[in-house]
């Protein structure tokens, strides 16, 4: 193997008791169920870099005679933050490589695969909600690092309201802290939130709203409206090893249908999924390759868990898919979303205090 011979002596190094050495718990996403519910222990040098723990950790693993085996190259795997559990956090990006690993103050990891890494993409999307006298607004954003100002900039076109000229002036305010304007300045992740009023200045919520409000666009009411109306997309249901099989995906505001499509292979038995409304908990952009190649993740309850699934197709189907499902999530009152969310808003916080802490330690 490749990382044999570069990583030995980092190994080596990790066990002196002179060297300052960090000891941490990687999940191995590549393993079978019922193996991969133990984390594999590995002690590296502190000061090592994410690229030689990844090494270094598929050299432990190989030299353990673990199944499957991996690839020869370790650029094809990535560290991803994960739960106690084992659960990798996707929420996040996987670890830059390039950085040393007691930058992190993590000591449970997920080695995965790079194609199957959800964080390693060109764009990521979350969709910010906003609400208005004259309905709600998704706003798709392609990181929590946007500011508000660019939030409401883009809530105000989809309006066809504006900040310019003579017009009335809008500003956001937290759902949950009316008469509290937004610092246009702040990032979206310093919120802590993606929910978001807009409010015309001079006003407060719950005021007559005035032709002068800012009307949704017409399109936006067409899509909140045939939400709801079932329609159906051939695309590709992606695999954990990368092969694809062609489904029928099947949308309506009470489920969800997965089935195969007929003539496949005999090697491949894809079996049909239905998953109830109330189940759905989120559907992303993941990639967006060229126009005609993007992935999407869909997000649901199953059996006391969250699972994913992730498909492929063309970049106009895919954000039809994500933006049709976004707006009956939307419309729905879901304690399966309520409480994933509500996972998400945990782990967000707490990576936002992380990254505080970190920052204070550096300026110190």
């Amino acid at each position: 193997m490749l990382y044999v011979k570069c990583f030995l002596c980092l190994y080596v190094k990790g066990h002196i008791g002179t060297t300052a050495t960090k000891k941490i718990d990687v999940y191995l996403s590549m393993q079978m169920a019922q193996e991969k519910v133990h984390p594999m222990t590995v002690v590296t040098i502190a000061n090592a870099r994410v690229h030689d723990l990844i090494g270094l950790i598929c050299w432990q693993y190989t030299s353990e005679g673990r199944e499957p085996k991996l690839n020869e190259n370790v650029e094809a795997y990535c560290l991803h933050i994960a739960e106690d559990d084992g659960e990798v956090d996707t929420d996040f990006p996987p670890l830059d490589s390039n950085e040393p690993i007691h930058k992190f103050g993590f000591s449970t990891l997920a080695l995965v695969e790079k194609y199957s890494s959800p964080g390693l993409t060109s764009r990521q999307s979350l969709f910010v909600r906003i609400n208005a006298a004259h309905g709600f607004s998704l706003i798709p954003v392609d990181s929590l690092k946007v500011t508000m100002k660019e939030i409401l900039q883009k809530a105000l076109k989809k309006r066809k309201g504006s900040q310019k000229g003579s017009g009335p002036l809008y500003r956001l305010e937290k759902q949950m802290e009316p008469n509290v304007a937004v610092d246009l300045d702040s990032t979206l992740e310093s919120q802590n939130q993606l929910e978001f009023c807009l409010v015309r200045e001079n006003s407060s919520r719950g005021e007559e709203s005035s032709e002068e409000d800012p009307t949704i666009d017409i399109t936006t009411v067409q899509d909140m409206l045939s939400s709801h109306h079932y329609k159906s997309f051939k695309i590709s249901l992606i695999h954990r090893l990368r092969f694809t099989t062609d489904v029928q995906l099947g949308i309506s505001g009470e489920k969800v249908e997965i089935d195969p499509v007929t003539n496949q292979k005999f090697w491949i038995r894809q079996k049909p999924i239905s998953i109830d409304s109330d189940h759905l908990c989120a559907c992303d952009l993941v990639e967006e390759r060229s126009p005609s190649h993007s992935i999407f993740k869909i997000t649901y309850h199953s059996n006391h868990d969250y699972k994913a699934l992730y498909f492929e197709s063309d970049a106009a189907t895919v954000n039809e898919i994500v933006l049709k499902v976004n707006y009956i999530l939307e419309s729905r009152a879901s304690t399966s979303r309520a409480d994933y969310y509500a996972q998400k808003q945990r782990k967000l916080s707490r990576r936002t205090s992380f990254s505080f802490q970190k920052e204070k330690k550096t300026g110190q």
